[in-house]
């Protein structure tokens, strides 16, 4: 009662994929792996700002805060 035989997967396997088709299914799996590469890059961006020493600044006023402003240019 606790184990599948391989044919039990097999037909749910089938009945899910008629169910959603084979495009919806591979575009799930694409935007997972999209998804996981970027909690990876997340993660790994986390270390390295771990690792890096924070640049001195000065603050001249507790409420004032520093930010990088990028510019959009158009195309």
């Amino acid at each position: 009662m606790g184990s599948f035989s391989i044919w039990h997967w097999l037909i749910v396997l089938v009945i899910v994929m008629l169910v959603f088709g084979t495009k919806k299914i591979g575009n799930m799996g694409a935007d997972l792996g999209k998804a996981v590469k970027g909690f990876k890059d997340g993660v790994k961006g986390d270390e390295d700002a771990a690792k890096s020493p924070a640049p001195s600044a000065q603050v001249a006023d507790k409420s004032t805060i520093d930010v990088d402003v990028k510019e959009k240019t158009k195309s």
